[in-house]
């Protein structure tokens, strides 16, 4: 069973920064497909990133598009730990930001939906005050 544990979150006024980490432990797996997704009240899901992983290393990252101009992702292959970078963050980004992974590969060409993850980490809140 994989473990997820998101950290980072907090309070933040518009235009600020945070770094949100997301670590993983306890299963390994030939190709991984990790993601950050966030979710504010009353809506849906909503994708922000995947990073493709092969033999423990990164084999790719994409942005979505909507996001690539202030967020930025990595991921440490040393610690298997993936990270989101956010920048001139704005009100409308307040929501529980949340890591998952499908131990499966996936292609950074294609978005995939919240149900082809297996394990999601518990999220962690990101507020942005104007």
């Amino acid at each position: 069973q994989e473990k997820l544990v998101e950290s980072g979150g907090g309070s933040v006024h518009a235009g600020g920064s945070l770094r949100l980490s997301c670590a993983s432990s306890g299963y390994t797996s030939t190709g991984t497909c990790m993601a950050w997704f966030r979710q504010a009240p009353g809506k849906e899901r909503e994708g922000i990133s995947i990073t493709s992983t092969i033999n423990g290393a990164n084999r790719c990252t994409a942005v979505r598009d909507s996001f690539k101009d202030r967020f930025t992702v990595s991921r440490d292959s040393a610690t298997n730990t993936l990270s989101l970078q956010m920048n001139n963050l704005e009100v409308e980004d307040t929501a529980m930001y949340y890591c998952a992974d499908a131990l499966k590969y996936c292609s950074c060409g294609n978005e995939y939906p919240p149900d082809f993850f297996q394990f999601w980490g518990q999220g962690t809140q990101v507020t942005v005050s104007s």
